[in-house]
C-alpha cells in the first residue's frame, strides 16, 4: 500500500480522529483519486478493525472509535466524490431502520450515491415508519432501509408494511442493506433489492431508475 493510504489506513485503524483529515487531505494533493482512498485504504481498515473485533483483540470501545475516524475521513473526502454539477439520477431516501443506531453503513452508502450524481436524503438512524412514508410522498423514488442488527432487521418489514398500508408500495422502490441482509431476506420481506456494500448499491440504484425511465 502506498504511504499517504497507508497513513489514512493506520489512522483509522489507531482511531486519529485529529490526523484522519489531514491525512486525507495529504493524499489527494498527492493525486490519488477519492475512490481509490476510499476503496484501497479506509473501507479495508474498517474491514481489519472488524475482523480484531470479532477475534477478540478489539473491544466495543475501540470499533466505536475507529468509526468515528471513518465517519471524519468520509467527511473530509465527500466533497471529492462528488460530482460537481451532475445532473441529478434520481431521488433516493436512506435512514437506518427504528430500533438500530449504527450509521457508518449507511453513511458510506449515501456517499457513494451522492458521488454517483443522486439527490440523497438521510432520513438519519433510529427512523420510524412514518418517516420513510414521509420521503415517499415528498417525491422519493427509492427508499434504503439500513440495519446492521438482527435484532433490529424485521423492522425492514415492519416499515415495507407500512408503506403498504399508506397506499405507496407500488410508487416507490425498496432496497436494503446490511451485514446480516441476504437475497432470502430480500425476498422474505418483499423488498426489491439489497447491496451487499456500497459500490453495489450505486449499481442497484442506477438500474433501478433506469427501469424507471423505460417504463415512462
Amino acid at each position: 500500500m502506498d504511504v499517504p493510504l497507508l497513513r489514512i489506513y493506520n489512522n483509522i485503524l489507531n482511531g486519529d480522529n485529529e490526523e484522519i483529515g489531514a491525512s486525507v487531505l495529504g493524499a489527494l494533493e498527492e493525486k490519488f483519486p477519492a475512490n481509490q482512498i476510499l476503496f484501497e485504504a479506509m473501507i479495508p481498515a474498517m474491514d481489519e478493525v472488524g475482523r480484531l473485533y470479532e477475534k477478540g483483540q478489539y473491544y466495543i470501545p475501540e470499533m466505536l472509535v475507529a468509526a468515528q475516524t471513518m465517519r471524519v475521513g468520509l467527511i473530509t473526502l465527500q466533497p471529492y466524490l462528488i460530482e460537481k454539477g451532475a445532473e441529478s439520477t434520481g431521488k433516493i431516501a436512506i435512514g437506518t431502520v427504528q430500533g438500530d443506531m449504527h450509521d457508518i453503513g449507511k453513511n458510506l452508502v449515501m456517499i457513494m450515491l451522492e458521488g454517483a450524481g443522486f439527490q440523497v436524503q438521510d432520513l438519519g438512524v433510529d427512523v420510524a415508519p412514518g418517516k420513510f412514508i414521509e420521503a415517499i410522498q415528498s417525491g422519493a423514488q427509492i427508499i434504503g432501509l439500513s440495519a446492521l442488527l438482527t435484532t433490529t432487521m424485521p423492522q425492514m418489514k415492519t416499515t415495507i408494511d407500512a408503506i403498504k398500508d399508506a397506499g405507496l408500495r407500488d410508487q416507490v422502490k425498496i432496497i436494503i442493506g446490511g451485514a446480516s441482509v441476504s437475497q432470502a431476506f430480500t425476498d422474505q420481506i418483499g423488498a426489491d433489492g439489497y447491496a451487499p456494500n456500497a459500490s453495489s448499491a450505486v449499481t442497484l440504484a442506477r438500474n433501478i431508475i433506469g427501469e424507471k425511465e423505460e417504463n415512462v
